[in-house]
């Protein structure tokens, strides 16, 4: 019993810290709150409020004057995204040949951005180089410099009779008008192989409003110029992702390899190239998204067109608001690219996540300890 007495006092005393611990941690955690604050209010504020708004506003029929809150103003529902997808006519349409442009934007700007920043970055990395802070900056200025300025820098190299024709011309090639034709690039391809009209299987048909035939004409000759300068002005960025991650390889497996008897190439592909994996998903996943919000080259040098083969679902929600007076429609044509902008980077974390080959986690850790000791 005097053991009880003594011991029930000592225990009771041994936890009056932790209460007071609990209450610092309180106090922590309400500094913290309190610190972060300001941040929550302006994110808040000039962030999630807007787009609370922005998707309000896609569900109504506004048309910029007065107020998008007023009882005045109608309530659609989702028919703008009905109309996008199911209704024919030229907003379905207009929306579609915006998709398929972005699609081949994508499909050449996001694999040609990363293998051009990649390679920069190992000419740089190379440790017989000489002049390495000249070449990084020299690879890295376009991607500071103002968008739209080298967007009308391009426009004059290539104009009718601008630098890159008569740089085709001096090999005997006769350059396109390069924002004037809205030819796919494999059309003029089947056009050269004496295919110039669509065959009957393809002229007829095809999802959401646009013919077989129009899904598989490839970027137009001007969005080849468009892609061009992008890819340019994107991969010094990208580039110093990779030297970073480059220089982040430890030598020595590097050198062990090479002591193994490993190509220069299998160098690359067994110890570089599964290094820089968290990097190269990175530079990925920043390329996919950019190239979905493509909007300032656009406006710049093509506006659309010609024959709308320009056209990107960023800048028609933009002409759609802010041309056309539907700001219901260009509202909604911005979520939906925001959608697909999460899913499709959804799926590339999937594709390019680590798959384990071996046993599931549990059994691998129980052969890990099974070696230590009984497994009792």
């Amino acid at each position: 019993m005097a053991t009880e007495a003594l011991v029930a006092p000592a225990t009771a005393g041994h936890r009056r810290p932790r209460r007071g611990g609990r209450g610092i941690r309180s106090n922590e955690n309400l500094a913290g709150w309190l610190f972060v604050a300001p941040v929550i209010v302006i994110l808040g504020l000039f962030l999630l409020l807007p787009i609370l708004m922005a998707l309000w506003v896609s569900l109504t029929d506004w048309n910029g004057q007065g107020s998008p809150f007023t009882t005045g103003v109608p309530f659609v529902g989702v028919d703008n995204y009905t109309t996008l997808f199911t209704e024919d006519g030229l907003a379905r349409r207009d929306f579609m040949t915006s998709i398929r442009n972005n699609i081949y934007y994508v499909a050449i700007v996001v694999p040609a951005q990363t293998a051009l920043a990649l390679g920069l970055a190992l000419v740089v990395n190379n440790r017989m180089l000489r002049g390495k802070a000249f070449f990084r900056s020299a690879f890295y200025f376009p991607s500071v410099t103002s968008s739209v300025a080298i967007s009308v820098v391009f426009l004059f190299l290539f104009a009718n009779s601008g630098a890159v024709n008569q740089l085709l011309g001096v090999f005997g090639i006769d350059g396109p008008q390069w924002f004037a034709d809205s030819r796919g690039v494999l059309h003029v391809l089947l056009g050269v192989l004496g295919l110039d009209t669509a065959p009957a299987v393809l002229a007829d048909g095809g999802p959401f409003g646009l013919s077989w035939w129009d899904w598989l004409a490839g970027p137009s000759v001007a969005m080849i110029s468009i892609i061009t300068l992008v890819v340019w002005t994107t991969s010094g960025t990208f580039m110093l992702m990779f030297l970073a991650a480059l220089q982040s390889v430890p030598v020595a497996l590097d050198e062990a390899s090479t002591l193994d008897g490993a190509t220069r190439w299998q160098r690359f592909r067994h110890v570089t190239l599964p290094m820089i994996k968290p990097t190269t998903f990175l530079v990925l996943t920043l390329g996919l998204i950019g190239s979905w919000q493509v909007f300032d080259q656009v406006y710049v040098m093509s506006q659309g067109e010609p024959a709308k083969t320009t056209l990107t679902p960023a800048y028609l929600s933009y002409r759609t608001a802010f041309r056309d007076f539907d700001y219901g429609s260009g509202a909604a044509i911005s979520f939906v690219l925001f959608l697909i902008i999460i899913v499709l980077t959804l799926v590339q974390r999937r594709v390019m996540a680590d798959r384990d080959t071996d046993a599931p986690t549990g059994r691998r850790w129980w052969r890990r300890r099974v070696p230590g000791g009984s497994s009792s």
